[in-house]
Protein backbone atom coordinates (compact mmCIF):
# COMPACT_ATOMS: atom_id res chain seq x y z
CA UNK A 1 0.00 0.00 0.00
CA UNK A 2 1.02 3.15 -0.71
CA UNK A 3 1.30 6.47 1.83
CA UNK A 4 -0.52 9.88 0.83
CA UNK A 5 3.21 11.46 -0.10
CA UNK A 6 3.52 8.50 -2.20
CA UNK A 7 0.34 8.87 -4.16
CA UNK A 8 0.26 12.26 -4.57
CA UNK A 9 4.32 11.91 -6.01
CA UNK A 10 2.63 8.41 -8.68
CA UNK A 11 0.20 11.01 -9.58
CA UNK A 12 2.38 14.08 -10.56
CA UNK A 13 5.36 11.45 -12.02
CA UNK A 14 2.86 9.71 -14.22
CA UNK A 15 0.68 12.91 -15.51
CA UNK A 16 4.04 14.91 -16.35
CA UNK A 17 5.28 11.23 -17.86
CA UNK A 18 1.99 11.71 -19.97
CA UNK A 19 2.12 15.00 -21.56
CA UNK A 20 6.08 14.05 -22.25
CA UNK A 21 5.15 11.00 -24.75
CA UNK A 22 1.97 12.70 -25.39
CA UNK A 23 0.40 9.19 -25.96
CA UNK A 24 -3.16 8.29 -26.44
CA UNK A 25 -5.38 5.40 -26.19
CA UNK A 26 -8.34 4.56 -27.45
CA UNK A 27 -10.71 1.57 -28.17
CA UNK A 28 -12.54 0.38 -30.86
CA UNK A 29 -15.37 -2.66 -31.31
CA UNK A 30 -17.05 -4.76 -34.16
CA UNK A 31 -20.73 -5.36 -33.46
CA UNK A 32 -21.00 -9.11 -34.92
CA UNK A 33 -24.39 -10.54 -35.69
CA UNK A 34 -23.64 -13.52 -37.45
CA UNK A 35 -21.88 -12.55 -40.85
CA UNK A 36 -22.87 -8.84 -40.55
CA UNK A 37 -20.63 -5.91 -38.32
CA UNK A 38 -21.88 -2.67 -37.53
CA UNK A 39 -20.31 -0.10 -39.07
CA UNK A 40 -20.47 4.28 -38.74
CA UNK A 41 -19.26 6.76 -40.76
CA UNK A 42 -18.50 10.09 -39.18
CA UNK A 43 -18.72 13.60 -40.71
CA UNK A 44 -15.15 14.89 -39.83
CA UNK A 45 -13.51 11.55 -40.86
CA UNK A 46 -13.57 10.30 -44.21
CA UNK A 47 -14.66 6.23 -44.45
CA UNK A 48 -16.78 3.30 -42.95
CA UNK A 49 -15.09 2.23 -39.78
CA UNK A 50 -15.88 0.65 -36.71
CA UNK A 51 -17.44 2.77 -33.46
CA UNK A 52 -14.89 3.53 -30.97
CA UNK A 53 -12.71 6.83 -29.54
CA UNK A 54 -10.41 7.65 -26.74
CA UNK A 55 -10.27 6.00 -23.12
CA UNK A 56 -11.24 9.19 -20.90
CA UNK A 57 -9.80 9.23 -17.03
CA UNK A 58 -10.58 6.20 -14.63
CA UNK A 59 -12.21 4.38 -17.47
CA UNK A 60 -10.90 0.53 -18.64
CA UNK A 61 -10.39 -0.51 -22.28
CA UNK A 62 -13.42 -2.18 -22.32
CA UNK A 63 -15.59 0.90 -20.46
CA UNK A 64 -14.42 3.37 -23.15
CA UNK A 65 -15.38 0.83 -25.71
CA UNK A 66 -18.85 -0.14 -25.13
CA UNK A 67 -19.45 3.78 -24.03
CA UNK A 68 -18.31 4.88 -27.60
CA UNK A 69 -20.16 2.02 -29.33
CA UNK A 70 -23.21 3.05 -27.54
CA UNK A 71 -22.89 7.01 -27.95
CA UNK A 72 -22.09 6.93 -32.08
CA UNK A 73 -24.89 3.58 -32.41
CA UNK A 74 -27.35 3.50 -30.15
CA UNK A 75 -26.36 -0.50 -29.57
CA UNK A 76 -25.18 -1.22 -26.18
CA UNK A 77 -22.77 -3.85 -25.62
CA UNK A 78 -24.30 -6.54 -22.84
CA UNK A 79 -21.68 -8.40 -20.80
CA UNK A 80 -18.29 -8.76 -21.62
CA UNK A 81 -16.94 -8.40 -24.93
CA UNK A 82 -13.63 -10.28 -26.43
CA UNK A 83 -10.41 -7.93 -26.37
CA UNK A 84 -9.54 -8.96 -29.97
CA UNK A 85 -6.14 -7.24 -30.21
CA UNK A 86 -3.72 -4.50 -28.96
CA UNK A 87 -2.56 -2.53 -32.21
CA UNK A 88 -0.15 0.60 -33.25
CA UNK A 89 -2.13 3.57 -34.86
CA UNK A 90 1.25 4.65 -36.95
CA UNK A 91 -1.49 7.11 -38.76
CA UNK A 92 0.03 10.47 -40.51
CA UNK A 93 -1.55 12.44 -37.59
CA UNK A 94 0.69 11.05 -34.68
CA UNK A 95 2.45 7.44 -34.44
CA UNK A 96 1.87 7.50 -30.58
CA UNK A 97 -1.33 6.38 -30.43
CA UNK A 98 -2.40 2.77 -29.72
CA UNK A 99 -6.24 1.20 -30.01
CA UNK A 100 -7.48 -1.71 -27.76
CA UNK A 101 -10.18 -3.78 -30.65
CA UNK A 102 -12.81 -5.85 -28.89
CA UNK A 103 -16.00 -7.98 -30.51
CA UNK A 104 -19.17 -7.90 -29.11
CA UNK A 105 -21.95 -10.29 -30.08
CA UNK A 106 -24.28 -9.64 -27.59
CA UNK A 107 -26.26 -6.02 -27.56
CA UNK A 108 -29.23 -4.63 -27.38
CA UNK A 109 -30.74 -1.42 -29.36
CA UNK A 110 -31.04 1.01 -26.66
CA UNK A 111 -31.41 4.16 -29.11
CA UNK A 112 -31.81 5.43 -32.95
CA UNK A 113 -28.83 7.58 -34.10
CA UNK A 114 -30.47 8.90 -37.17
CA UNK A 115 -29.37 12.29 -35.61
CA UNK A 116 -26.32 12.95 -34.64
CA UNK A 117 -23.68 15.78 -34.27
CA UNK A 118 -20.71 13.25 -35.36
CA UNK A 119 -22.04 10.36 -37.21
CA UNK A 120 -23.13 10.72 -40.89
CA UNK A 121 -24.72 7.23 -40.88
CA UNK A 122 -25.09 4.09 -39.35
CA UNK A 123 -25.29 0.32 -41.07
CA UNK A 124 -25.08 -3.24 -41.11
CA UNK A 125 -23.12 -5.01 -43.88
CA UNK A 126 -22.04 -8.05 -44.59
CA UNK A 127 -18.69 -9.13 -44.20
CA UNK A 128 -18.62 -10.37 -47.52
CA UNK A 129 -20.14 -6.54 -49.25
CA UNK A 130 -18.42 -3.95 -47.24
CA UNK A 131 -18.92 -0.71 -48.91
CA UNK A 132 -16.44 0.79 -50.86
CA UNK A 133 -14.79 3.73 -48.86
CA UNK A 134 -14.36 1.30 -45.66
CA UNK A 135 -11.42 2.37 -43.91
CA UNK A 136 -8.13 0.00 -44.52
CA UNK A 137 -8.14 -0.93 -40.76
CA UNK A 138 -12.00 -2.11 -40.79
CA UNK A 139 -11.15 -4.60 -43.37
CA UNK A 140 -8.02 -5.87 -42.30
CA UNK A 141 -9.91 -6.53 -38.66
CA UNK A 142 -12.91 -8.11 -40.58
CA UNK A 143 -10.39 -10.39 -42.23
CA UNK A 144 -8.73 -11.32 -39.26
CA UNK A 145 -11.37 -12.06 -37.48
CA UNK A 146 -13.69 -14.29 -40.00
CA UNK A 147 -11.23 -15.42 -41.97
CA UNK A 148 -7.98 -16.23 -39.75
CA UNK A 149 -6.09 -13.73 -41.30
CA UNK A 150 -2.12 -13.16 -39.94
CA UNK A 151 -3.11 -10.58 -37.19
CA UNK A 152 -1.20 -7.30 -38.02
CA UNK A 153 0.49 -4.97 -34.98
CA UNK A 154 -0.30 -1.87 -37.09
CA UNK A 155 -3.88 -0.73 -36.90
CA UNK A 156 -3.47 0.25 -40.62
CA UNK A 157 -4.95 3.69 -42.41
Amino acid sequence: MMNRFQRVRARIFLTLKGLWLRMTVGARVMVVDGDKVLLIRHRHIPGWQFPGGGVGPGETFEEAGARECEEETGFKPVGPMQLFGLYHNSSTVTNRDHVAFFVCKRFEKVSDMSHSFEIAEVGWFDRRSLPSEVTPATSQRIDEYFDGAEKRTIWGY
